[in-house]
């Protein structure tokens, strides 16, 4: 990997001689000319990552691979950000029938959409966005099952949004906007079980926003800039057609109609209150003399079943059954696995109500029942504005350890700051919401603090959002449940994830309060720089290119291009000055120079620079 190394020249074409090449990454530098043709024909080559480089030229030439001998093995491929001018060519449809993202958004790539990638049924994500392509969205589109994240806005597409798009039921992320759509948004659009982000703004569609559509996506970004549109959440009122008079018509028989049923339901309601009233005097006598013992539990009853719908799963605020639970997981199936942690894998769950919750599914044989039941009740009453909140769980035979949380819909932070890099201008992670990011999670790890709560594996991963982008830290107080198992051996250890660790913590094998402190600084200077921890060398950690920087007096090195606006005489930049002084106060060599987590919430939100001095 290669990237941000301020690298330029071209890409050497004896690259495409390199049949051992498995990954090729150089993002972020200064690579001119063209990609050599042959590349993507590579027996081995899997990821290919130039995104945000000065590439031009031709993308058919470079992926070709209809005379290649070996079978394809390409699956991801980004080269957002560049110059390149045409699309790929139907021809290099084998090259991409292995394919699962590709990423070329803002390129000046023109052209119909490529029509072919709609007979790859194992794409997942799909990046047009920012180029000038034109012409129809194809029906086809519908046959991509598998799509998660599907971004074409930017464009100059036009005519109808296909009704197929319905069919992609893993859709999670669904953007039109900025394109020349015209026609009603697909009523059908309502039945996508998964979509969390939609956006069809500025565009020329007209009609009335489904109402379900309206309900869930309540933001009039979403729909503005399309002046035909009307309905919620835009509060524009549809215009209604037809007769007055037959719509009086209508009204007076629906209203006479209303008025016979309540009438009916009436009578209906005092006969059975009299007759339960006189069943009750019968029965008085009798139930003085026999008085059976009420029994309750936590784990009875279930929604609409009785006591024999099999092991129930324990939530402090309503009942649901394992049964419900695994199938809401689809059996915990590996398309609902939200992310592995070192505890164990987070599913998905969507139950047929609607509900959607997160299940933690621990390793097998974890603790016995008794033991993890206590923990687990003594962890459920561990709440905080922002922390995951455990809202039940469930221990039986087989070995089956889950625990229940919210569903977060909004992802984690690791994701958020990726997105945000590749931003013209920054609008997802603005300062005013970097800095209420930060300190929703110094709040919540101060909570855990006073609480006597070591998190152990404070990182991006474990800043999740919800669907008002607050953030929650997740991934707490496990260690009493279950012994910890990496999903990722190269990156987690037993007390946290490498990049984030503090040193003595890597010495002693213990997790504690200060190291806690140390990794949200870490944490907090990748916020506010952009600046992934591991992207630097063994000799140069991500805290000593902040102090290098600032020694140098090159403060504007540290600022992630969607806060170049900043204005160095203002609040702001004041308050992105002590944000980075506080990440090096809680990032410092000795433990017990480390401020605590209730120094640092205070600090954040509000402690002027001046009073913060650094050695």
């Amino acid at each position: 990997m290669l990237d941000y190394n301020e690298l330029e020249g071209t890409v050497p074409s004896a690259i495409s001689n390199c049949s051992s090449l498995v990954h090729l990454s150089a993002e972020g530098n200064g690579i001119t000319g063209v990609i050599p043709a042959g590349i993507a024909a590579l027996p081995k080559i899997q990821v290919i990552n130039l995104s945000h480089n000065k590439l031009s030229g031709y993308l058919a030439t470079s992926f070709f691979c209809n005379g290649s001998v070996y079978p394809p093995s390409l699956q991801i491929v980004q080269l957002g950000f560049n110059a390149f001018a045409e699309i790929l060519h139907p021809q290099s449809s084998r090259c991409f029938s292995s394919l699962r993202v590709l990423d070329i958004q803002h390129n000046q790539i023109h052209g119909d959409f490529p029509f072919f990638l709609t007979d790859n049924s194992a794409l997942s994500s799909l990046d047009l966005s920012g180029n000038l392509f034109s012409g129809t969205i194809p029906s086809s589109i519908g046959n991509l099952l598998r799509l998660e994240q599907l971004r074409i806005g930017n464009n100059s597409f036009e005519g109808n949004i296909p009704a197929s798009l319905s069919s992609l039921s893993s859709l999670i992320t669904l953007d039109l906007s900025g394109n020349n759509l015209s026609g009603k948004i697909p009523e059908n659009l309502t039945v996508l079980p998964k979509l969390v982000n939609f956006n069809v703004s500025n565009n020329k569609l007209e009609g009335q926003i489904p109402v379900k559509l309206g309900y869930h996506f309540n933001d009039p970004s979403d729909f503005s800039g399309n002046q035909g549109l009307c309905g919620e959440p835009l509060n524009r009122k549809c215009e209604r057609t037809g007769n007055g008079k037959n719509r009086l018509i209508m009204f007076i028989a629906v209203s006479a109609s209303g008025g016979l049923l309540l009438a009916s339901c009436c009578c209906f309601y005092i006969y059975a209150l009299l007759r339960w009233r006189r069943k009750l005097k019968e029965k008085a006598a009798g139930e003085k003399k026999h008085s059976p013992a009420r029994v309750s539990s936590r784990t009875s009853g279930s929604r609409g079943s009785g006591n024999n719908a099999g092991p129930k799963l324990v939530m402090f605020n309503n009942r649901i059954t394992v049964a419900e639970t695994i199938e809401a997981t689809r059996e915990f199936d590996e398309e609902n696995v939200l992310s592995r942690t070192r505890h164990g894998v987070l599913f998905k769950a969507c139950y047929s109500d609607g509900m959607l919750l997160s299940i933690c599914r621990l390793p097998d044989r974890s603790l016995d029942e008794n033991t993890f039941r206590k923990e687990a009740e003594s962890l459920g009453r561990v709440k905080h504005r922002n922390l995951t909140v455990l809202r039940g769980y469930y221990a039986g035979p087989p070995d089956l350890r889950l625990l229940a949380y919210d569903y977060m819909p909004n992802g984690n932070l690791a994701t958020l700051l990726q997105e945000a890099s590749h931003q013209d201008g920054g609008h997802v992670l603005n300062w005013p919401m970097r800095h209420l990011v930060a300190l929703g999670i110094a709040r919540g790890l101060a909570f855990l603090h006073a609480a006597s709560i070591i998190h152990g594996d404070v990182k991006p991963q474990n800043v999740l959002f919800d669907a008002d982008f607050e953030a929650h830290l997740s991934d707490f107080g496990l260690d009493k449940l279950t012994v910890a198992t990496p999903a990722e051996p190269s990156s987690s250890t037993s007390i946290g994830t490498i990049g984030y660790v503090a040193p003595e913590a890597t010495l002693t094998g213990e997790a504690t309060r200060q190291s806690d402190i140390y990794s949200f600084g870490i944490v907090l200077l990748e916020l506010l720089t952009g600046k992934k921890s591991l992207m630097f060398s063994q000799d140069e950690d991500i805290v000593k290119w902040v102090k290098r920087q600032l020694q140098r007096g090159q403060i504007s090195e540290l600022l992630e291009p969607g806060l170049l606006e900043l204005d160095p005489e203002s609040s702001e930049w004041e308050e992105f000055l002590l944000g980075v002084k506080v990440g090096l106060l809680c990032t410092a060599p000795d433990p017990l120079d480390r401020p605590t987590m209730t120094d640092t919430v205070f600090m954040l939100e509000g402690c002027r620079v001046d009073q913060i001095s650094l050695s």
